[in-house]
């Protein structure tokens, strides 16, 4: 793989700022069951982490070399035990599909056990769909409360007199 630009190079680090590390290379080494999981994660994601066990800075870097000429792919930063990498989606490879076990979209609704029928399903109530933290605040925030004990309530003599005006 052709060298990056320091351009693209800042682009791709912006990027993977926020990612956290998919692979993690322990005590063993980079062996061939960790080269197959970086190159898994490189075509699904194209701009991976790599989090990197090794107390010698040396062997990460020759560990880093060795990733990239095993893969086809381009190192964008190497900053302590993290190795950010980069390889282009190849063109004619289609991504692979989603995981749709964790997420549970892809599912008949009849499927499995415990399935309900078309006309409890109908029936039910639709399931409400989780709310941010900040939406949570903000409509807790615009619901009345209920007074509290430390608020200054007003005498028995107060309201009479409130009451007969």
């Amino acid at each position: 793989m052709d060298a990056l630009t320091p351009t693209q190079r800042r682009e791709l680090r912006a990027k993977a700022h926020h990612l956290h590390p998919v692979v993690i290379v322990g005590h063993h080494g980079l062996t061939p069951a960790v080269l197959h999981e970086i190159d898994v994660n490189l075509l699904a994601h194209e701009l991976i982490k790599v989090r990197v066990f090794s107390e010698d800075r040396s062997e990460r870097e020759a560990m880093l070399e060795r990733i990239c000429a095993a893969l086809d792919a381009a190192s964008v930063q190497h900053i302590g035990r993290l190795l950010v990498l980069w390889r282009p989606a190849p063109d004619d490879v289609e991504a692979p599909p989603p995981d749709t076990r964790a997420t549970g979209k892809g599912r008949r609704a009849n499927s499995g056990t415990g399935a309900r029928t078309k006309t409890m399903a109908k029936s039910a109530p639709q399931a409400r769909r989780p709310r941010s933290p900040l939406a949570r605040t903000t409509a807790r925030s615009a619901t009345p409360r209920a007074p509290s004990s430390k608020t200054r309530q007003p005498s028995a003599q107060a309201r009479r007199r409130r009451q007969g005006s």
